[in-house]
């Protein structure tokens, strides 16, 4: 079930790292051909896939498949990433749907489309997984039902980036300026981030437990247990709640919410009707035991975690990757464009981080949780022997091995096997919990350690030596194997230029255009330190308009047409600098906000000429 929180999460890590195109790859009608012959290809192997796995359940009565029904729908799970991926990537569609006025404004709205999008990919893999899940499991839970199970299950882990998001977007919206000039900074975005993950904790679970059409249980003897045993352990809570989890079959129970006005205790049917009285007061203890043992604030706090270290690794990370020599020539030998393949490292990374961090570290508390969690039914019983029935009973049912690995629980066989040891000897329980606060401690002081390397990278002007040096280094020595590279002479101008060298940016532009002439990418950037730079020596309106008209009759795309633009403007020529602005302003698929402030300052000039 977990496994589908970490699919949304990954397609909405690859949603919001997608920079717009200069240019779509294909026209819109290719687009089209090709979104429609991905996604009936998908539809397609989902379909034969699963028909195949239940002729096999047929013919083999169901038995031992149940880890086969699982690992086709990782696979078929992470396909339907890489098919999102590729519409994404491949197709551009952010694009085309973004040039919507309404989505143009509101691109919390375009993001909901495309989460959509993937969802539906999710329910053709529900759909036709669900005769072999009916089957194997033996439910009466109709088809339809165990869909809107799986999509109500997920996507809650959405909702508190779309509200974020979609409040974002509205304090934007809105004609208020100090708001928008906190959220410009980034102590601003921080300040928001946190107050928003805040509030998320305290009023989320409110929300999520309307959207799992959960309901209060009914008043009689078990209720009266539940409320006994939390009564016992001093937990406050909001309401006892009816969770009706894949048609409420699992023998499972939950506990959601940082305070106790806004807390609730959700069991399932098949809790209910299993489990002995004595066994239902276990389960319930152990979800007790995860508010008395504070995991709740630890999980937000791990979270945090996670973005502190991929905001203090991140660029070294990509760094690495893009300015590495077999990257350069998988660019060089297949003709992409750079930028689109520095913006798809950068989704690689930043996932690749995500799921080594709660694969490992997030799953390793996790567990270590969870087995705490188990260890809590000491503190309100004298024994957890029926804590170690109920595990007994939840193997039996789900039919699967109590030794199944998972990663953010221990198996079952573990967890009854360290439980058994407890009964044996309890200093294992002081053992485990000592563990658990040394490895918070050694966690935190890697924390701090990385947050401090994270401040000195991105905001020490060392961090930004280092990583001018090291692209410039890279850089270099691939023009020692290769002097004759234009490109290469190209990037090497992008870092001097960036680094505000702009004397040694002119040379490595020239050489550049001398190695190849119809370098586009060299003639505008070399037009546009003519144009625009400050010292006199490098400002050569002249030759910046010669370079520039190059550069556009080579590629017309709407940055080379600004910097065409801002040639004559230089020059004087103004009628002609409002006519490229308004031609690039035309053509612009994104960042139209400037293009029209330069044709504002172009007509500006032009109406104020004799």
């Amino acid at each position: 079930m977990f496994g589908n929180f970490l699919y949304f999460i990954v397609v909405l890590l690859i949603y919001s790292t997608y920079p717009p195109a200069e240019e779509p790859n294909f026209a819109p009608l290719e687009t089209l051909v090709f979104f429609a012959l991905i996604s009936t290809l998908f539809a397609v192997i989902v379909k034969t896939a699963f028909g195949r796995l239940e002729q096999r359940i047929r013919r083999f009565s169901g038995r031992n498949l149940d880890n086969e029904f699982e690992q086709l729908r990782i696979r078929l799970s992470i396909l339907a990433v890489a098919v999102f991926a590729a519409d994404i990537y491949g197709l551009n569609l952010p694009d085309y749907v973004t040039r919507i006025p309404l989505f143009s404004a509101f691109p919390t709205a375009a993001a909901v489309v495309f989460l959509l999008l993937f969802i539906g990919h999710m329910a053709l893999i529900w759909t036709w997984a669900y005769p072999c899940h009916r089957r194997l499991s033996e439910t009466e839970q109709g088809r339809a039902e165990y869909v809107l199970s799986n999509i109500s299950f997920s996507v809650p882990v959405l909702l508190p980036w779309l509200v974020l998001s979609g409040v974002a977007d509205l304090i934007l919206a809105l004609p208020f300026a100090l708001p928008k000039r906190l959220l410009s900074t980034p102590q601003g975005e921080v300040a928001y981030f946190l107050t928003f993950l805040v509030l998320v904790a305290v009023f989320g679970p409110l929300m999520i437990q309307k959207f799992w059409r959960c309901r209060p249980l009914d008043e009689g003897p078990v209720r009266d247990r539940i409320e006994q045993v939390c009564q016992r352990a001093g937990v406050r809570y909001a309401d006892i709640l009816f969770w009706p989890l894949f048609g409420g079959r699992m023998i499972t129970a939950a506990v959601m919410g940082l305070v106790g006005r806004f807390r609730y205790i959700l069991v399932t049917s098949g809790l209910l009707q299993y489990l002995a009285p004595s066994e239902i007061d276990a389960v319930v203890a152990h979800e007790i035991g995860h508010v008395k043992r504070r995991h709740l604030p630890f999980y937000l706090f791990f979270f945090v975690g996670y973005i502190l270290l991929a905001y203090s690794s991140f660029d070294l990370i990509v760094f690495l990757l893009i300015y590495s020599a077999p990257v350069y020539r998988f660019v060089q030998l297949t003709g992409l464009n750079p930028a689109t393949v520095s913006s798809a490292l950068f989704s690689i990374v930043i996932i690749t981080l995500f799921l080594l961090y709660f694969r490992f570290i997030f799953g390793y508390f996790m567990r270590n949780f969870e087995r705490q969690a188990d260890l809590y039914a000491y503190e309100l019983f004298q024994t957890a022997e029926p804590l170690i029935s109920t595990f007994k009973k939840i193997a039996w049912f789900s039919g699967q091995s109590a030794d199944k690995p998972n990663w953010h629980h221990f198996s079952i066989g573990e967890r009854i096997g360290y439980l058994q040891r407890c009964e044996a000897d309890r200093s294992w329980i002081h053992r485990h919990h000592r563990k658990v606060r040394n490895s918070i401690l050694v966690y935190l002081a890697g924390i701090v350690l990385v947050g401090a390397v994270g401040v000195h990278l991105n905001y020490g002007e060392s961090g930004r030596r280092l990583s001018r040096h090291f692209m410039e280094t890279v850089v270099l020595r691939e023009l020692s194997r290769a002097p004759q590279n234009a490109e290469l002479y190209r990037v090497l101008g992008d870092i001097y230029y960036g680094s505000q060298r702009p004397a040694e940016a002119a040379e490595a532009y020239k050489k550049a255009v001398e190695l190849a002439p119809d370098n586009a990418v060299a003639l505008n950037n070399l037009a546009w330190l003519y144009a625009t730079s400050e010292r006199e020596r490098l400002k050569n309106p002249e030759k910046a308009l010669s370079l520039a008209e190059k550069a556009a009759a080579i590629d017309p795309s709407p940055h080379v047409l600004d910097t065409l633009a801002e040639s004559y403007y230089v020059n004087g020529r103004y009628d002609r600098a409002v006519e490229a602005a308004r031609r690039a302003l035309a053509g612009a698929w994104s960042n139209k906000g400037y293009y029209e402030e330069q044709l504002r300052k172009f007509e500006k000039a032009a109406a104020g000429s004799p």
